[in-house]
């Protein structure tokens, strides 16, 4: 039977799958059943959506890439971000559950006021529409190279399979979901792994292949952090705060339970991401240059076992939409609670506002396909889509929870600022020509950025007048600083 008839089927059933899960966990009666899931999760279960949610296309196939060209510093790219966006989210997740706010936007309202709360919003679905769209970039470059169909085809193939499971399931759909997408993916890194190092020799052979194409500190995890630190600036701060593991953080039961959620996965990231590198290096010894389509794409197809190949396609692809369905629920939940709900109708039913969750879902997930199919590129838009919540919602955000003389006032400037500077930024990146004092998606353009907020947000809080009462009791009700 060929490889493509055998992964047609089980991808089939794995779909097929993940809509019973959709459907068995359809029943929503409120906003917080529905995006929540009633706070009912336990710790490594979150913990299991959270891994799923970032250890997925980028690390599955552009970690791949890098490290086959740079090596063990290539961990730097995702590695080294994730696991400081998580340790800082540790820092925070029993404020943030403390709060108990649904969304980010709703948290924003009750430290400064509606203001701040709807320019959250703006940032977080410009985020979770470009990231979502970097999913479907992936997803729809792996139908291509695996089954030989266009490019727009995978794309819009991969991006209804995720829809049709979010809009069923909501937020424990989604996690459900993640479960059963990380136990695939995780059987796909292992195996690929395996594959790599037995068929190019190992490390030694490994650091040979380096020594002979002249790469010099092929394998030293320290080699040219510098270029690198322009990734762990702007991933690292953008992730701490990216509003879809702040969900996470707020569905847990207690605040102890969101604490034990980052310890989890701190430590699932490291083993994970590493895997993903060395497989990546163990590659340049079988692969001269990278293949148009990727390493990754490229090993599977090539797999002459047709059904291990359709199980390592289907558990690239688990890792994929896993990531998928979590920036369109988070960008929905935003669109639902803090646009649909707050300023538009906030006299509507809850079995209304599930219903609007859900045409929230199918737009943001539309929206990120129109952007894919016209955007091919992946890193350099995944750094764009973090550069606007680095400059324009990190600091805000952070010293909320730390500063109570922190103004409203202040926190709008600092965010305008961000809104601006990125969008300019995005705007020279697509090729207008724009007069930059800086390099586009570099370390000195991410320090500017997260400088000028900072410098903002402390100015004019001290030029401004906040209320120091609504602000000690946001910062008493998180009580981030004491045990």
């Amino acid at each position: 039977m060929p490889s493509t008839t055998v992964t047609i089927i089980l991808l089939s059933l794995y779909v097929i799958g993940l809509i019973v899960i959709g459907i068995r966990n359809r029943k929503s009666e409120t906003s917080e059943d529905f995006f929540l899931a009633s706070r009912k999760l336990p710790a490594w279960l979150l913990a299991v959506t959270f891994v799923a949610s970032w250890w997925g296309g980028g690390s599955a196939i552009d970690l791949v890439d890098h490290a086959h060209k740079n090596g063990l510093s290539s961990f730097w790219i995702y590695g080294v971000p994730v696991l400081l966006a998580t340790a800082l989210m540790f820092l925070f997740a029993k404020g943030i559950r403390n709060v108990g706010s649904i969304s980010q936007p709703q948290l924003m309202e009750q430290r400064y006021n509606n203001k701040v709360s709807l320019l959250l919003t703006i940032f977080i679905i410009i985020f979770m529409v470009i990231g979502s769209a970097v999913q479907v970039i992936v997803v729809g470059k792996f139908f291509h190279a695996f089954f030989n169909i266009s490019y727009e085809t995978g794309a819009i193939l991969g991006t209804s399979i995720v829809l049709i499971y979010s809009l069923f399931g909501g937020f424990k759909g989604v996690v459900l979901t993640d479960l059963l997408q990380f136990v695939f993916f995780l059987l796909t890194g292992i195996l690929l792994f395996d594959i790599t190092y037995n068929q190019s020799g190992g490390i030694e052979a490994v650091k040979a292949t380096a020594i002979a194409n002249e790469k010099v500190g092929y394998s030293s995890f320290f080699n040219n952090v510098g270029d690198n630190l322009a990734y762990v600036i702007t991933f690292g701060t953008s992730w701490m705060i990216q509003a879809n593991i702040w969900q996470r953080i707020s569905a847990a039961k207690k605040a102890i339970d969101a604490k034990k959620m980052m310890v989890i996965s701190f430590l699932a990231f490291i083993p994970l991401y590493l895997m993903v590198t060395y497989t990546g290096m163990f590659a340049s010894v079988l692969y001269e240059t990278v293949p148009k389509s990727g390493i990754v794409p490229d090993l599977i197809s090539n797999i002459p076992n047709p059904i291990i190949s359709a199980v390592l396609f289907v558990g690239l692809s688990a890792a994929i939409m896993s990531t998928m369905d979590s920036l369109i629920n988070t960008g929905a939940l935003s669109l639902t609670v803090d646009v649909y709900q707050r300023h538009i109708n906030p006299n509507a039913s809850p079995a209304h506002n599930v219903t609007i969750g859900r045409i929230s879902t199918f737009l943001l997930g539309a929206l990120a396909l129109l952007i894919a199919l016209k955007i091919q590129s992946v890193l350099r838009i995944s750094w764009i889509g973090s550069d606007f919540l680095t400059s324009g919602a990190f600091i805000p955000l952070i010293l909320g929870f730390l500063w109570a003389k922190g103004t409203s006032k202040a926190a709008i400037i600092s965010m305008l600022f961000g809104l601006l500077f990125s969008t300019y930024n995005l705007l020279v990146a697509l090729g207008i020509d724009l007069p930059v004092a800086w390099k586009t998606a570099s370390t000195e353009q991410a320090l500017i950025g997260i400088s000028i907020s900072f410098f903002l947000y402390i100015a004019f809080s001290f030029l401004t007048q906040g209320d120091m009462e609504k602000s000690k009791k946001f910062i008493a009700k998180a009580n981030i600083l004491n045990k």
